[in-house]
């Protein structure tokens, strides 16, 4: 006789992706019930101020979370430099080895050398690719990834957008930390304070005072109108399902084992359609709440916010409920059981939906006496006692030969107790993916050409000095082309934007128009997504694309960069086999030489957490930030196009008088908020290799890229 049991496990339909930011976390998120983890590797990843797992430890927390049927996600999503890409090899073998379901990849030379040495591996784009269009996500399934993790900043409507055209699965974050920037295009503690969040080590400074009000010059900022409040989308979990979206990611591997439990929890009970504890997700970390302005399109300024003492207090006292939800583990594995009994004894076997089959008996000197009653309900009930353990008894066959025979309660218990060891133990065992031996190719130093050429770009034509024209390369913004004067295309870029919430379609008409008028001589690629856009154009990586390293300059290429612009927080001396080709010849680079770094890249305002600027009504699009040492920072939005604001650095870039040192093809002046008068004076310093004639930075051109930088 048989009896099909349901486990209250939930569906799979939607992933429940959780941080494991340590150990802890890693027990917290799995005995909570997450579908998967996600965890940092080898110091390529973009916590490494976490916990993280050497090549030991991930093999056992693969071991550990296969065994209960959770998958691993590996992060290697930082941007690397020429000298690391043999060891981030090995990382990315060791991974491999260690049996991970995928890589979390930010770097294309990540994903090169994953194609390369694992050819079986799945690869993620990690959110730091900065794609949030569906031109973006069908890109990433060209380069053979298997799933897109979207921009934070996106809408439902433009989640679903995304979803009705990716040919891959589509991942968005659902809960945790919002930075102020667009993932992956934000400099702000690189160059403010030496730590990078495209290498991993962000200091997180926009959770300092940054101050929007008008304050009295020298008067230090005070407001933090650059901290958000942390996301929380888990009220909308019906909408993100029906949008099609694969999985939702808890942000938080720098958080508590507490706060991966109550979110996992939150999700599962709304992934269900129950209630949960939301007072506890709350009490748990917010910042004084949540917010979900960007998924419903509220982007004003309630969307700010700051972790006070009382929040802090709250998760104090919250966490011993919190670690009641990882106290025993959530049964969810599926397993089958067949008992059969005779006089002589009982044998359980026990089998999962992977294939896996394990047997426990009884002592070989039982005898078992005749039942006087049907034994079939109490033994099906001592089987399915699996709680504590991963498991949940889907169905049980109890076969009696000869019989029925008694069979005691504590008989079966032992037989379910042994089982489960065994086949736990069983699928414990390492699943390693195969790896193939790979011998990086040489990228020689480029050799010194000497000076490199000089380039300009202007944020508007009007911008431009009179003895700009003179210059062998301009470069403008899409929306300034039509202003171009007719003698000047030929040795015009035209530049896309990094951002295109919402616009995709408008930037891939504006394209195709100038390409179909013709005379400019080609476009500056700022995101993946705009190799699509651009057809067979003349094409060139800009500053969106984050190219540190040869490898990603290669793929670059071969995706049809006829050139690219260095990520200007790439050392001089990492610089110097970046456009070099394995075959021979080089690919030409280019290096910023002079320009207010646009620090950080946003679709919330800052402007708006003004109480007298609540709206964009009135405004000028321009603006300025105070920090706490007095320092203004430029802010530019980008109405009407589609309002993404840039954060500059108050103090230039500058190396005029070292452009020898720039092992590059050509040296960009990028101008931003100059006055004509001022951008021909600086070009007239460039150009003949003068000091600049104020304060200035050289970034991080002359810092060690083996740093945590």
């Amino acid at each position: 006789m048989g009896a099909a049991l349901h486990p209250s496990g939930p569906p799979h339909g939607l992933e429940i992706l959780a941080p494991a930011g340590n150990a802890e976390m890693l027990g917290a998120a799995v005995y909570s019930g997450a579908d998967a983890v996600y965890l940092g590797f080898a110091g390529f990843n973009a916590r490494r101020t976490a916990g993280n797992f050497d090549t030991e430890t991930l093999a056992e927390a693969v071991s550990f979370c296969h065994a209960r049927g959770v998958r691993v996600h590996a992060a290697l999503n930082i941007l690397v430099y020429d000298s690391e890409l043999d060891s981030l090899a090995n990382a990315i073998r060791a991974a491999a080895e260690a049996g991970v379901d995928a890589l979390i990849v930010d770097d294309l030379a990540t994903a090169a050398l994953a194609r390369q040495v694992a050819p079986g591996l799945a690869l993620h784009g990690s959110t730091q690719m900065s794609i949030h269009t569906p031109e973006g996500a069908c890109q990433l399934a060209d380069m053979g990834f298997s799933r897109v993790i979207l921009a934070r900043e996106l809408s439902l409507k433009e989640i679903r957008a995304i979803t009705a055209k990716s040919p891959i699965e589509v991942e968005i974050f659902v809960h945790g930390a919002l930075c102020m920037a667009m993932s992956g295009q934000c400099m702000m503690s690189a160059f403010l304070g030496g730590r990078s969040g495209n290498r991993g080590a962000c200091a997180g400074p926009c959770r300092l005072p940054f101050d929007a009000n008008d304050l009295r010059p020298g008067k230090p900022g005070q407001a933090c109108h650059l901290s958000l409040k942390d996301m929380d989308l888990i009220p909308h979990m019906a909408d993100i399902m029906a949008a099609g979206v694969a999985s939702v990611k808890i942000e938080g591997r720098l958080r508590t084992p507490e706060y991966t439990a109550a979110s996992v929890v939150a999700c599962r009970c709304a992934r269900e359609d129950k209630p949960y504890d939301e007072a506890l997700v709350r009490d748990i970390f917010s910042r004084s709440g949540f917010t979900d302005g960007y998924f419903t399109g509220k982007n004003d300024g309630a969307m700010f916010g700051v972790r006070t003492e009382a929040d802090a207090e709250r998760s104090r006292l919250a966490a011993p409920k919190a670690r009641e939800l990882f106290r025993r583990e959530y049964s969810r594995v599926p397993v089958d059981f067949t008992l059969t009994v005779t006089e002589d004894g009982a044998r359980l076997t026990a089998a999962d939906r992977e294939g896996n089959r394990v047997s426990a008996y009884t002592d070989p000197d039982t005898v078992l006496s005749p039942a006087k009653n049907d034994p079939a309900p109490a033994l099906e009930k001592s089987l399915q006692k699996t709680g504590g353990t991963p498991f949940a008894a889907a169905c049980c066959s109890i076969e009696q030969e000869g019989g029925p025979w008694f069979l005691p309660g504590s008989a079966a218990n032992d037989l379910r107790r042994r089982c489960l060891e065994a086949l736990l133990e069983k699928r414990s065992q390492p699943h390693p993916l195969p790896v193939q031996a790979y011998t990086l190719p040489a990228f020689a130093p480029r050799p010194r050409a000497g000076q490199p050429k000089l380039a300009a770009r202007f944020a508007r034509v009007d911008q431009m000095p009179r003895q700009a024209e003179d210059l062998p390369l301009l470069i403008f913004p899409l929306w300034e082309a039509e202003k171009v004067p007719a003698g000047l295309q030929g040795k015009t870029l035209i530049e896309l934007p990094r951002a295109m919430y919402g616009i995709e379609e408008k930037v891939r008409a504006r394209v195709e128009k100038l390409r179909a008028e013709g005379g400019f001589r080609g476009f500056v690629l700022n995101n993946l997504a705009q190799f699509r856009l651009t057809g067979d154009s003349p094409v060139y990586g800009g500053l969106g694309l984050n190219i540190t390293n040869p490898l990603s300059a290669l793929r670059c290429g071969q995706l049809g960069a006829e050139g690219l612009l260095i990520h200007p927080e790439t050392p001089v001396h990492a610089m110097r086999p970046v456009g070099s080709l394995p075959e021979g010849g080089a690919l030409p680079v280019a290096a910023l030489c002079y320009g207010h770094i646009p620090l950080m890249l946003t679709r919330a305002c800052p402007l708006k957490n003004r109480p007298d600027h609540a709206s964009c009504a009135g405004c000028s699009h321009e603006g300025r930030l105070r920090d706490r040492k007095g320092r203004d920072f430029v802010v530019r939005c980008s109405l009407p196009e589609n309002g993404i604001r840039t954060v500059y650095n108050p103090v230039p870039l500058y190396m005029g008088d070292r452009l020898g040192e720039l092992p590059v093809d050509w040296a960009v002046a990028a101008f931003t908020t100059e006055t004509p008068q001022r951008a021909a004076q600086i070009l007239a310093l460039l150009q003949e290799g003068k000091p600049f004639d104020g304060e200035f930075t050289r970034g991080l051109y002359y810092n060690d890229p083996t740093k945590a930088q």
